[in-house]
Order: structure tokens, then sequence, then C-alpha cells
């Protein structure tokens, strides 16, 4: 009896066809993984860009609210309601003492508005005095 080989002509087209087909269905599943994987990615920036929306509006709004706009004034313009006292306590900073920040004040040099003044004077003077703050 005659041995039949192990890969008949069939199975053997059967075989490419499953691989052609196999082959032909990667790409296109790889191109639908990647673009739900962008779709999501859009899906998540669309939801963080909507809070960051909703958030501004509701800053926006809170400016038209009188009670925000006191407690705004009170709070960083140090304002007061007419007929209150009101007081600004100024604290020293920590881990030093009087001294230290009296002589801290004496080194720091004079704004540059007052230092342009002093310039104009002595040169209205004609003195061409030294002006401080300068190093010259």
């Amino acid at each position: 009896m005659a041995r039949r080989p192990q890969l008949t002509g069939r199975a053997a087209v059967l075989a490419i066809v499953v691989c052609a087909i196999a082959m032909s269905l990667a790409y296109p599943v790889r191109e639908y993984v990647a673009q739900r994987r962008y779709i999501a990615q859009l899906e998540q920036q669309r939801a963080k860009e909507l809070a960051e929306i909703k958030e501004q509006e509701d800053r926006y709004r809170q400016h038209f609210d009188p009670g925000y706009i006191k407690r705004q004034g009170r709070e960083r313009l140090f304002y007061c309601d007419p007929g209150r006292k009101c007081y600004v306590v100024m604290r020293e900073r920590q881990g030093q003492n009087k001294g230290t920040v009296a002589a801290e004040k004496k080194a720091v040099t004079p704004p540059w508005y007052q230092t342009l003044w002093e310039s104009v004077e002595a040169a209205d003077a004609g003195t061409g005095a030294k002006v401080a703050g300068t190093g010259g």
C-alpha cells in the first residue's frame, strides 16, 4: 500500500488562503485599534477642556456677585465697610528679631524713582553730588 503524503495539494491551498486572509486583516485591525485609542484620547481631552470651560464660567459669574466683590476688596485691597474699624496685623518674620530687621532695611537700596529724582535735583543744583544707590 502506497503512503499518501502528509500535505496534500488541497491542504496547501487552504493554508495559503488562511494565511492570506490573516495577512489582509492584520493591517485594518491594527488601524482600528489605533483609531479607537486616538478617539479615547480625544474624548478624555474634550472632557478636560469642558471642565476647564465650566471652571472659567464659574469664575466669570463670581465677578457679578456683590458678596464676592466685597470679600475680595477686604482680603486683597484691605477695604473697610463704612462705619467699621478695620485693622491690619503685620507679623515679623520668624527667626529674626527687631535689630536684624532694622539693619536689613538700612542696607536696602532706595527705589529707582527716588534715585532718579535725586539725580535730577543734583543736576539742577549743578553740584554733581554722588547719588545714593549708584555705584559711582
